[in-house]
Formats: C-alpha cells, structure tokens, sequence
C-alpha cells in the first residue's frame, strides 16, 4: 500500500529554480495525483506556474466540480484531463465512502462548456469497463470534445489483485470505440 505521508515533500523554491532552469525547453507542467484538486493549495501553486509562463495540465477525477470551476475561471489550467473510470451507476464500488455523483456529472457539464481542451479518458480495466459502462459512459459524455480510452497495463495497478488481469485485446478496444464515437466529436485509442 501507498504511504504518502512517508515522502517528504518537495520544497517549492526548488521546484520552481529547476523549473527557471529548463526554460529552455519545457514550456508546461502537468499536474495529477492521487487527486490535486484535493490541495487547497492548488490554486497558489498554479498561480506560481503560470507566473513563470508555463502552460498546466491538470489531471483530475471530476469529483469536486467547484474546485474545477474556480481554476478554470482564473484560466489556471490549460489542458484538463477528466478520468471517467466507470459507469456512474458504479462509482460506489471504487471507493470506501459514499460518492456524490452529481458532483461528477457536475464536472463533465463544465468540463463540456470550458474554453481550453479538454479530454476525458476512460482506462479500459477489465472489471470496470464492459460494453453496458461504455454505453453509459458515452451517454454521459454525449457531445463531449474528446474521448480517449485507454488500454490497461496491469503492472501499474495500485490493487494486487488487479495486476494479474489480462487487458482486453486491441479488437475490443475497438468495439468500444464504434460504440461510443457516434456521443462525442472525437474518440482516440491509447495504448494498443
């Protein structure tokens, strides 16, 4: 199991000096998690990154939409990624509290109106995903910009038993695709 709070944190003042010092070649940072938009400081933090002219991407889960907003209102993020990991109706088997989903449906609704690009993505976890979380997932992103699925790559699973699942072979990744590419303006593959 993860244990974050056994890493210590890295001091800001450096990571903006290492920043300074690769101008030369790096013009954005992305930023992800665990969930970053848990951070209250987050806004501070992209504010220092956009003061030194960098571009942010933000990976998010689309849970706290109010964070979202606020950032995309003070035009803190370029890029924003939004992880879709299953049909909404199963969200409450990925977590051990009670999650809202309107907040999520919340998010995409933002998301979809934002005036930066946006991508929701959809790892295809064997599990979580099959053909009725694609159809609900498509429902929910109907008119969305852009729709990725992504394959799975077992050795990067944070759950044990996860690792020792086969990912769905390219042919039902593209299944998936003709399902769910008539919902939004473009669907991408990633990873096969």
């Amino acid at each position: 199991m993860l244990e974050p709070d056994g890493y210590p944190d890295f001091p800001l003042d450096q990571l903006l000096a290492d920043l300074r010092k690769r101008n030369a070649f790096i013009d954005g940072v992305v930023i992800s998690g665990g969930e970053p938009t848990l951070d209250a400081g987050l806004p501070a933090f992209l504010r220092q990154l956009k003061a030194e002219g960098l571009q942010v991407k933000l990976d998010s889960n689309g849970l706290l939409p109010q964070v979202l907003e606020a950032l995309l209102e003070e035009q803190l993020v370029d890029y924003l990624a939004i992880d879709i990991k299953t049909s909404p109706q199963r969200y409450q088997e990925l977590h051990t509290h009670p999650v809202p989903i309107g907040r999520l449906r919340d998010s995409v609704a933002l998301a979809k109106q934002a005036s930066i690009v946006v991508e929701f993505r959809t790892t295809c976890v064997p599990q979580l995903v099959g053909e009725a979380e694609i159809e609900a997932i498509a429902e929910l992103l109907a008119g969305a910009p852009l729709w990725v699925l992504q394959q799975y790559a077992p050795g990067h699973a944070l759950e044990p038993d996860w690792q020792h699942l086969d990912p769905y072979p390219p042919e039902q990744l593209e299944k998936f695709a003709a399902r769910g590419e008539q919902s939004v303006e473009r669907l991408v593959l990633r990873g096969i």
